[in-house]
């Protein structure tokens, strides 16, 4: 049974009235009173029957129309749904952002006043699929799909000391200096935070972790107020607070974590994910090219 058919039916019951039927179906007639038959001759059973200018449904016809209401509210429901992920996907970015949270949270939101269409999806979970994803170089999503492009950079921490006279006219300093201080850093779930204990591993010591907090802020707040050191990106987390604590930079070992934003694309990937790509790219060369940062694209 052909689904038009089916559907030439569903129409010319609802209106019981083959000239409306055929008006709304955009066919002629005949064409639509012929479709009507194939569809009785193909089932067995009269559907219609015929009562002066009018027709009406048999008991068969009833059956039938009751079916096909439930049928094509479905279809229409479905089509509708269809249409709406349809434009959904077309403006929908699936980050996942596994690094520089802030300075990408910004480059979205700038992106966002300029494209107000767009919708993103923001996730921080290594097992979670994405169209772009910012990740460290020790992480390794071996869910993704390959990458079609990524940018790599190059990011130099800082020790963050409070402004007290011991680090107010430090111009770097070796790591191994604060080896005995308290630091206070961004919980161990965080990549950062690994990526800071591997630094301090390299000279010899485990940090003293004495305060831990997931907001960068909190941080700051706690060395500005003397309760101990910790490490400081030098722009992913967006602001570079000199005026609240001191940024140190670090001679021994070279503390920097290499940045990489990567484009994975399928053939469902709507164009707003190629083109936000090379906003975010853009956007983070116009936030670090006043600071000496080495760079290359893959």
């Amino acid at each position: 049974m052909e689904l038009n058919k089916l559907y030439y039916f569903h129409i010319t019951a609802k209106h019981q009235n083959i000239t409306k039927a055929a008006e709304e179906l955009y066919v002629s007639q005949p064409a639509l009173t012929k479709s009507i038959k194939t569809l009785e001759e193909s089932i067995g059973l009269q559907l219609f029957y015929k009562k002066g200018k009018h027709i009406y449904l048999t008991a068969f016809g009833e059956y039938l129309k009751s079916q096909t209401d439930r049928i094509f509210a479905i279809w229409s429901s479905v089509l509708h749904e269809t249409k709406r992920l349809k434009k959904e996907n077309a403006s929908s970015i699936r980050l996942n952002v596994l690094a520089a949270t802030s300075m990408v949270t910004d480059a979205v939101l700038e992106y966002k006043r300029i494209n107000t269409d767009a919708i993103f999806h923001l996730s921080q979970n290594e097992e979670t699929n994405c169209d772009i994803s910012i990740t460290i170089d020790s992480v390794k999503p071996i869910h993704l799909p390959e990458f079609t492009k990524r940018y790599i950079f190059k990011e130099n921490v800082y020790l963050a000391a409070p402004k007290i006279q011991e680090y107010n006219e430090k111009k770097s300093i070796n790591l191994a200096e604060v080896s005995e201080k308290g630091f206070v850093t961004l919980s161990g779930s965080k990549l950062f935070r690994a990526v800071c204990d591997t630094f301090c591993e390299s000279v010899g010591f485990v940090p003293n972790i004495i305060f831990e907090s997931d907001s960068p802020a909190t941080v700051k707040n706690i060395i500005k107020a003397g309760a101990g050191v910790g490490f400081w990106p030098e722009f992913s987390w967006s602001e570079f607070p000199t005026e609240d604590i001191n940024l140190i930079p670090i001679a021994n070992p070279i503390c920097q974590r290499e940045l990489i934003i990567g484009l994975h694309m399928n053939q469902f990937t709507p164009p707003v994910v190629t083109e936000f790509y090379s906003f975010l790219l853009e956007y983070i060369k116009q936030q670090t090219k006043s600071q000496s940062q080495q760079e290359r694209l893959v």
